[in-house]
C-alpha cells in the first residue's frame, strides 16, 4: 500500500473529504467550505492519501510559541492500524518544539498514550452562539 502525506492544501477535494468523513462516521457537520477554512487557518496540516483517495487527516492550531492543540486526527476505518495516524502525528508534532500540546479524544486514549501524551483530568468547553453558525 502506497500512502502519501501532503502538507499543503493544493488540489484538496473538499467535497470528497466531506463525503468520506460522512461515510466513515467522522463528520461533525462542517460544509466543504468550512472544512477548507478550518484547514487553511491551521498552523500545520497533514492529509494522507492512498492513491488519490483521502484516508487520513490531522491538523494543529498553535500560537507558534508555547501552546498547540491537535484536532481532526482521523484515519479512514479501512486503513486503521497501519501506522497512518502515527505518521501524521509525527509529521505535525515535529513543528512544535517547546510547546505544550493538547488534544481531546473520547475513544483513542491508548493510541495517544503510546505517543507520549498523558491524560489530564479537567477540560472545559463552550460553544459561542450556535454550533457552526458563522460566516464560514
Amino acid at each position: 500500500m502506497n500512502i502519501t502525506y501532503k502538507r499543503d492544501l493544493l488540489d484538496v477535494d473538499w467535497e470528497e473529504m466531506k463525503a468520506t468523513l460522512i461515510k466513515d462516521n467522522f463528520h461533525n457537520g462542517r460544509t466543504a467550505k468550512q472544512l477548507k477554512t478550518s484547514f487553511a487557518n491551521s498552523f500545520s496540516t497533514c492529509i494522507a492519501y492512498a492513491e488519490q483517495q483521502i484516508v487520513g487527516t490531522a491538523r494543529v492550531l498553535s500560537d507558534g510559541v508555547c501552546n498547540a492543540y491537535i484536532v481532526d486526527v482521523w484515519t479512514y476505518s479501512e486503513y486503521r492500524h497501519q501506522g497512518i495516524a502515527r505518521k501524521m502525528m509525527e509529521i505535525i508534532t515535529e513543528e512544535l518544539p517547546g510547546q505544550h500540546v493538547y488534544l481531546f479524544t473520547d475513544d483513542s486514549v491508548d493510541f495517544y498514550k503510546k505517543l507520549g501524551f498523558t491524560e489530564q483530568p479537567t477540560g472545559l468547553s463552550k460553544v459561542i452562539g450556535k454550533w457552526l453558525v458563522n460566516d464560514y
